[in-house]
């Protein structure tokens, strides 16, 4: 049989580069070698995107985001840069070794083309993860794993997200949403504003990013302060949230294209107040439960409503879906979709279908067996009048 080469597109330019990373590394060491052909196509912070010399290696817990430090740093190959062919082609991507003309008084370059059977976006955050890849990725018509243009970009703001969920009649925690133009211009009157409709504390996100980065925990208007300006340094855009009280984090599994399927329930218990970025990849004290400890009612219901959160967003291929599960009132608020979710095999992600009885290389099979198939069917779509 012959091997399909995948392409597994990793790095980027957000503040989640090391975090993808630590995700490509588990793919490459995991992705069946009869049946796959990898192909490590990192995107450096500055944007240029390179044939790595070789792909992420495998960290383990409390290393993740150091190691990551490490590799993100270490210079690309001089003349390996890539570019991915714009437009349906049988080179999916041309390298270009630039090395050749190097000591010559005329420049040249060699280009090599390179076509691949799917591509696997393990790009986490913006420019990666907010259909910015997958706008260029259908533009060059290649299979790829994932939720599609509209998804990703809803997926990764989550104040647009929280508009579809409302429409949707599902279940969300009361909320603003602040451009930091507006907070510059009139901090006091927002504050006062904020305090007022959503109490403290509060949580303030960065509306375009994820793995916690930028979020704070406001308990006064001097936090809420701090809050803003943090949040405000990462995105143009803000979102508050009121604190749901004696939160239980629990999350859920989505994957499937038209028909998706729920894994079972987990729950993280964060070694910190809540569940930051220092809690996720710092420090080692953060557990997670899977399956989580809840009544199957709750359960049954947390898969429901991922499901229609996955809907909602026109989603595919895979997604996480959040909630908060209030300790007072045993409320279940949906909280946020991860379209390309953090994809260790220690992830909650992985963790969750592994419980559900689909092990992590049998996952990413499912995986680029739905992009295929995705891609397959918009291939009968008209494109003329």
């Amino acid at each position: 049989m012959k091997r399909l080469r995948v392409g597994v597109l990793y790095g980027g330019r957000s503040g989640e580069h090391e975090v993808s990373l630590a995700s490509a590394a588990s793919v490459f060491a995991n992705l069946d070698r009869t049946r796959y052909e990898p192909v490590p196509i990192r995107i450096e912070k500055d944007g240029r995107w390179a044939l790595a010399d070789k792909p992420p290696t495998t960290m383990i817990a409390g290393e993740v985001i150091e190691q990551a430090r490490l590799e993100a740093a270490r210079p690309m190959r001089e003349g390996r840069e890539v570019h991915l062919v714009a437009r349906p082609s049988d080179e999916t991507i041309l390298s270009i070794d630039r090395s050749a003309g190097r000591n010559s008084e005329v420049p040249s370059a060699i280009v090599t083309g390179l076509a691949l059977d799917v591509i696997f976006p393990m790009l986490h955050g913006p420019y990666g993860e907010d259909g910015t890849v997958q706008g260029l990725l259908e533009l060059a018509n290649v299979p790829y794993v994932g939720a599609g243009v509209l998804a990703s970009a809803v997926g990764m703001d989550k104040g647009v997200m929280k508009v579809l969920f409302a429409a949707r009649n599902l279940p969300v925690c009361p909320y603003r949403v602040v451009l930091h133009h507006e907070w510059e211009k009139e901090p006091d009157k927002i504050a006062a504003a904020l305090e007022k409709e959503l109490k403290f504390p509060m949580f303030v996100k960065p509306a375009n990013l994820g793995s916690s980065v930028g979020i704070s925990k406001a308990k006064d208007a001097a936090s809420l302060r701090d809050a803003m300006a943090l949040a405000g340094s990462f995105d143009r855009k803000i979102v508050i949230e009121a604190a749901v009280p004696d939160a239980r984090e629990i999350e859920c599994g989505v994957l499937g294209n038209d028909e998706p399927e729920a894994s079972v329930p987990g729950e993280i218990i964060p070694s910190r107040e809540f569940y930051d970025y220092e809690a996720k990849y710092v420090d080692e004290g953060s557990t997670s439960v899977v399956p989580a400890d809840v009544p199957k009612k709750m359960a049954d219901q947390v898969r429901r409503l991922s499901i229609e959160a996955f809907k909602a967003i026109d989603g595919a291929g895979m997604a996480r879906v959040d909630f908060l599960l209030a300790g007072d009132s045993g409320l279940l608020y949906l909280n946020e979709v991860n379209t390309i979710p953090g994809f260790t095999n220690i992830s909650m992600y992985s963790q969750m279908w592994a419980a559900s009885g689909l092990p992590y290389p049998a996952l990413l099979d499912r995986l680029i067996a739905l992009a295929i198939e995705r891609h397959a069917e918009k291939q009968l779509l008209r494109t003329d009048v």
